[in-house]
């Protein structure tokens, strides 16, 4: 059972798309089989995983702009309650937010391709304001 892991430079909050990267990692995998399934899992607890359109760029502007509303920075008087601030005002509310988006992604695997949709792209969304390198691990069972 192949397994890799694909390391992702952030350079601060926003969606970050791998898709190509995975593309290439599974075409290369044809001697284990064409079909299976692909998981793929965040190793941080302040960015997450989605698969989302990736056609229209405002489709990730305006994914940050709701969650940056939804959970605003500790700066925010509304979010004044929370006591997890030792990295700075973004840091609890990227907690909260990857506490409410997928950590892990099951993708299907056809003919040696992810079975996805014609606008679909797979995202790293980093939460964090300061850059990082955010490492997602890769296991695909045939």
């Amino acid at each position: 059972m192949p397994q890799t892991e694909f390391e992702i430079s952030t350079r601060g909050q926003g969606l970050y798309e791998f898709t190509h990267d995975v593309t290439r990692w599974i075409s290369g995998l044809s001697a284990h089989g064409g079909q299976g399934l692909l998981t793929l899992f965040v190793r941080h607890t302040s960015c997450s995983l989605l698969i989302q359109e990736n056609a229209d760029p405002e489709v990730q502007s305006d994914l940050r702009a709701f969650f940056h509303r939804l959970v605003p920075p500790t700066t925010d008087p509304s979010m004044q309650y929370l006591t997890h601030t030792y990295e700075g005002p973004d840091d609890m509310p990227a907690h909260i937010k990857a506490a409410m988006m997928p950590v892990s992604l099951t993708i299907p695997v056809s003919r040696g391709a992810m079975v996805l949709g014609t606008w679909q792209g797979i995202y790293l969304f980093e939460h964090r304001n300061a850059p990082h390198i955010r490492c997602v691990s890769a296991h695909f069972s045939a």
